[in-house]
């Protein structure tokens, strides 16, 4: 009757020798490649240790309802302004004016939206169509809640002019580490306003998607960095035991090969 393999398993040797020998120090030699080569490969690959990270999130807007605007309405120096502000509006006189609000930019806890824009031509209107960006000089914590900057850009309850100059304003505001800021700015500055018609300032503020930089944790960093190392120590792991085969099955090192003891034949008992 024809047979076939059903089953089968590898043959386990034990190579034995005593622990003041080549072989001894040589395993403990191999021990040591094993787990510590991976390690130096993937340091000295750079990346190891991840320092920063980002992610992508659309920010939630809130409009605070401050506003500070100043219109320059001559050479000589001479301007009209309104703010939200009622210290600031005490201190501007006949300058004082009073708009109509109907769009303007909105603010992302408590940052600025700085907009400028000058035109020798008398404008009926400025039309002004800009993305909102945040700006990092530093990435934040991976966790916590961050308060450093939920506050006011400009000091409304301060009674003094110099609260309110645009210069120390934005020199302040420039300070923080993060910040707002409106690029890709597209101004339309539109002429023929008839006189007792008023000038109109139509911003369109997109808030688009950011990428926000971090600090990561350090379960983050354990996580990233275990990851490269044992990516790298399976590929050692392979090669050294290729090499311990050979060396023990050729006898490079002398030991004691022990082989398991041999089954005898098994078969039933009316056929031994």
């Amino acid at each position: 009757m024809a047979l076939y393999e059903v089953y089968s398993h590898p043959k386990l040797i034990k190579y034995k020798t005593s622990i003041c020998s080549k072989a001894t120090l040589f395993m403990l030699i191999l021990l040591v490649l094993t787990y510590i080569s991976p390690l130096l490969v993937a340091f000295r690959s750079q990346g190891f240790w991840l320092k920063k990270s980002s992610y992508e999130e659309q920010p939630t807007i809130r409009f605070q309802y401050e506003v500070l605007l100043i219109v320059l309405t001559g050479s000589s120096g001479s301007y009209a302004a309104w703010s939200t502000f009622p210290s600031f509006n005490s201190l501007q006189g006949d300058n004082l004016r009073i708009p109509l609000v109907m769009k303007m930019s909105t603010f992302v806890m408590q940052s600025m939206g700085f907009l400028q824009y000058s035109s020798p031509v008398p404008g009926s209107k400025l039309y002004v169509n800009a993305d909102l960006k945040l700006q990092q000089r530093q990435p934040l914590n991976h966790r916590g809640l961050d308060t450093r900057y939920n506050m006011s850009v400009i000091d409304g309850t301060s009674p003094f002019a110099s609260a309110y100059d645009l210069t120390n304003i934005i020199a302040a505001y420039r300070d923080r580490n993060v910040t707002t800021v409106l690029s890709d700015f597209n101004p339309v500055w539109q002429v023929g306003r008839a006189a007792d018609s008023p000038f109109m300032i139509d911003a369109v503020i997109r808030y688009p998607v950011e990428v926000i930089s971090y600090q990561p944790g350090f379960w983050e960093m354990i996580k990233f960095a275990w990851i490269q190392y044992v990516s790298i120590l399976l590929i050692f792991l392979w090669v050294f035991e290729r090499i311990k085969i050979f060396v023990f099955q050729n006898q490079v090192l002398t030991t004691m090969p022990v082989s398991p003891v041999p089954l005898g034949p098994l078969c039933k008992q009316h056929q031994c």
